[in-house]
């Protein structure tokens, strides 16, 4: 009963963002502290986060309960996934909903603390830029509903581990 709950969930939460990638546009302008400008509420925010993940910004965020962490430009913290090898995303379809890659139409930007030399780029499937810190592709997660949030840190999903970064290009612990 509690794995149908939770599959219809993940469900809910996957077409909400789908739905939520149909609207107009985002600004994104200036970076609001460690956490950015994000706020707003609940999944509205993650869905319009997913929708705009294109500026390549990665950033530090320092009041998090995994310590210093990397986030994108709206403070949401940014993971990688044990299945991605040699630098290519191995997350599309239902794992790009769930877990949003951060993209950029330009070069990336490491801002509050990133290193600007552990960031690169690597070109996904659809044509995206998808980009990269330490070699690792970087993800949000459709759970985290406002920055800081760090709901996605050691969970098994779409076959591996995903984990939260730190500015040295390491794994948070848990």
């Amino acid at each position: 009963m509690l794995r149908n709950l939770s599959a219809l969930t993940a469900l809910a939460l996957a077409a909400a963002l789908l739905a939520g990638g149909c609207g107009g546009g985002n600004d994104s302008s200036g970076e609001g502290g460690a956490y950015g400008s994000g706020g707003g509420e609940g999944g509205s925010t993650q869905a319009a986060q997913s929708e705009s993940g294109g500026d390549g910004v990665v950033a530090v965020a320092k009041g998090s309960d995994l310590g210093p962490i990397l986030v994108d430009s709206k403070g949401f913290t940014l993971y990688d996934f044990h299945k991605d090898k040699g630098g290519t995303s191995a997350c599309y379809g239902a794992c790009a909903a769930t877990w949003p890659p951060l993209t950029a139409e330009g070069a990336p930007k490491a801002t509050s603390g990133a290193q600007s030399s552990q960031l690169g780029t690597t070109k996904r499937k659809d044509g995206a830029v998808q980009v990269t810190y330490a070699g690792w592709p970087l993800y949000t997660y459709a759970a985290d509903s406002k920055p800081g949030d760090t709901n996605g840190q050691d969970v098994s999903s779409f076959g591996a581990q995903w984990y939260a970064l730190q500015p040295n290009g390491e794994e948070a612990p848990d």
